[in-house]
């Protein structure tokens, strides 16, 4: 596969993330109060939560704009690795659009939508999105990978 050809894929998954992400926002927004929880499982739950801050809701006091330009920084750091990486291509597009989705609800909105909300028993899990899940499983592969390399010696 060509170098751009692997390059533009990437992207595009990148893309269906945000979209993805985009639609189960909306989908929460529409049909979920704020603060209102819908039982899916005995583990899940849906909600509808305003996030101002990082992940998790970690420094929500640090204000919308810093976050902001965090992301346009970590997005532009992703994407000079996308092009210069010929491995690890399924999690940089992960991160990316992950990334790319809460960026996108900062900028629309002011905030991020979180919207699964984990439990056991009445210990909750901060409530996140598909977005930080993308994140989140792209730097385990990123994090995985390293450790292979670092065990093989390479």
């Amino acid at each position: 596969m060509s170098f751009l050809l692997s390059r533009t894929l990437v992207i595009l998954f990148s893309i269906v993330i945000l979209v993805i992400d985009q639609v189960a926002k909306m989908v929460a927004v529409n049909f979920i109060l704020p603060n209102q929880s819908i039982r899916v499982f005995t583990f899940l739950n849906l909600v509808n939560v305003r996030n101002t801050g990082a992940a998790f809701g970690l420094f929500q006091n640090l204000g919308n704009t810093i976050f902001i330009g965090i992301s346009l920084v970590a997005i532009l750091i992703i994407l000079s690795l996308i092009i210069r990486s010929k491995e690890d291509s399924i999690a940089l597009s992960l991160i990316l659009g992950g990334a790319l989705g809460n960026l996108t609800d900062r900028l629309r909105l002011g905030y991020v939508v979180d919207f699964i909300d984990l439990h056991l028993g009445r210990y909750h899990w901060p409530a996140f999105n598909l977005a930080d899940s993308a994140l989140s499983l792209g730097m385990v592969l990123l994090l995985f990978r390293l450790f292979w390399r670092t065990r093989k010696g390479v």
